[in-house]
Parts: C-alpha cells; sequence; structure tokens
C-alpha cells in the first residue's frame, strides 16, 4: 500500500471522504521524510501544514526555561494526523516543538490549500469539523487523564492508542508523556507483566 493509499483510506474512515473527495485534494498532498530527531514544527513558529503519518512516531513538547527539562504533551504514530491544532487554525506562534522520535514518513497539505478545499466540497468542510473535534478530544483526553486517572491507568491507555511506541521510542520519553518519573513506569511495567 503507498503513502496516498494509506491517506485515502484513512481519510474515508475518518470522514467518509470518496474517491472523487479525495481526488480534489491529490495535487496538495506532498510527501517528506524525517530523520530521528529532526523538526517537523518548533515553537514560536507557526504551523503551516497538517501532516498524516505514514511510518515513524512524533512528539510535541515544551521546553522548561529556568530548567531546560523537556515534557512531553502529545505523540503521533503512524496512521494519525499531525498537527500543532491551535496554530494551525488560528495561524499564531505554536507553543510546542514538534519532533520526530524515529525515522519517519508523512504526506502534508499546506492549510491555505485545505482551506481552498473547505470552500469547495461539502465533504472536506465536514473533514475540518470532525478533525477539530478529533483535536478537542485529544487535549481533553490528555488533561481528565492528568487529572481523574492513574499513572497505571494513563499506561494502559497509552498503550492502546500507541501499540507499538515501546518498541521505538525510549522510555524517558513515554515516563515524560505519562507524567511520571523512569522508576514508576518500569513498576508499572513489571506490575501489569504479572497480571
Amino acid at each position: 500500500m503507498t503513502e496516498i493509499d494509506k491517506l485515502k483510506y484513512a481519510l474515508q474512515q475518518f470522514a467518509s471522504l470518496s474517491a472523487e473527495d479525495f481526488e480534489l485534494s491529490a495535487a496538495y498532498w506532498k510527501h517528506k521524510t524525517y530523520k530521528k530527531g529532526e523538526f517537523y514544527n518548533v515553537h514560536r513558529n507557526i504551523c503551516k501544514d497538517l501532516g498524516f503519518v505514514t511510518s515513524g512516531t512524533f512528539r510535541s513538547y515544551t521546553v522548561n526555561e529556568e530548567t531546560g527539562e523537556e515534557k512531553n504533551v502529545f505523540l503521533y504514530s503512524s496512521h494519525g494526523f499531525l498537527v500543532t491544532f491551535k496554530s494551525f487554525i488560528n495561524q499564531i506562534p505554536c507553543d510546542y516543538h514538534t519532533q520526530a522520535l524515529t525515522d519517519a514518513t508523512i504526506v502534508y497539505i499546506n492549510i491555505i490549500d485545505l482551506l481552498s478545499l473547505y470552500r469547495q466540497s461539502h465533504q472536506w468542510e465536514t473533514f475540518g469539523r470532525l478533525l477539530a473535534q478529533e483535536a478537542f478530544n485529544v487535549t481533553m483526553t490528555r488533561l481528565e487523564g492528568f487529572l481523574f486517572k492513574s499513572p497505571e491507568q494513563r499506561y494502559l491507555d497509552l498503550i492502546h492508542d500507541h501499540p507499538d511506541i515501546f518498541n521505538n521510542v525510549p522510555l524517558y520519553h513515554i515516563s515524560s508523556y505519562l507524567g511520571i518519573q523512569g522508576p514508576s513506569l518500569s513498576r508499572i511495567r513489571k506490575r501489569l507483566s504479572r497480571k
């Protein structure tokens, strides 16, 4: 399956976009490859592209200016959309760095082209609404996870949402994303392996 085929299938599943709807967008999508450590977007830059990850994993993170400590905020895996949504929809500077945690490939579309599709097609407008809902749900799930769930429950959610994460990403990035220290993550993994 080619990268464009993966994208087409994902858009059909996500927003019921037909082959004709997709054809409207075909000329707008571009391909990009990232080496581990390369940036998709950096803090204070405006996110101008919506990406779709065809392989690899990315993270969005903040840096404490006083201590230099990094905190992972969002993870993006294969077959998911890659965007710092607030920056993208408002075209304002981004609050995060977004970086490839592994070698990765994406296909992406510029916001100007996406807005043009919204004007041309009701189905593409529906896609935009569903994308906004998804971004809201991801953000609220992260927030509520820290408010209402134990670290173990957050760990199980992570495995559900990113099943290959432990094969590809160092444990210290996973600990940061879960909001716990490395030894706590080791204890959770050991406890769950006994069940």
